[in-house]
């Protein structure tokens, strides 16, 4: 197996956490998802994290907090201690998409809101039930893009 160069791997973290703060994501939640993602088995502590990205393992703490919450880590003791271990999940960026009653249901109902406040029958209402209608298209198409990957992947048609 070939060695593994550092260096590039930290570089990679780097500009991978500021493409995804470039799209809204938080840079240090993004930071620790791609440390989790390179390291090798996907699981490291608050501390290792703290360590390897050169930031305070409360920093760290915080942001596998944020990650646990969208899905994105999963949170497991270590064996014999009473340390908590982060793990990437592998499939998390599409499961995530799909969870928890999906984001764009959640965007889609917050639209519906807004029609209710301002009618249905004004120019405004049009708008936003068009978003409406469109966040929830969203939702649909990306649970049956999971649905498509998933059977992909298990090699099924």
């Amino acid at each position: 197996m070939a060695e593994r160069d550092e260096e590039a791997v930290r570089r990679f973290v780097e500009h991978l956490a500021m493409t995804l703060s470039d799209l809204g994501f938080p840079r240090m939640p993004a930071r620790v998802l791609g440390a989790l993602t390179c390291a090798e088995d996907g699981v490291m502590t608050a501390a290792q994290l703290g360590e390897w990205l050169g930031v305070s393992p409360a920093a760290a703490s915080d942001a596998v907090r944020y990650l646990v919450q969208v899905g994105l880590v999963l949170r497991e003791p270590v064996p014999g201690s009473r340390s908590t271990r982060y793990r990437s999940v592998s499939n998390s960026w599409y499961m995530a998409s799909v969870a928890k009653g999906g984001v764009y249901k959640v965007v889609a109902d917050v639209m519906a809101e807004g029609v209710g406040a301002v009618g249905a029958d004004t120019a405004a209402g049009a708008r936003l039930t068009e978003m409406t209608e469109f966040f929830v298209f969203l939702q649909d198409e990306i649970a049956a893009l999971v649905a498509k990957w998933q059977a992909m992947r298990a090699g099924t048609p």
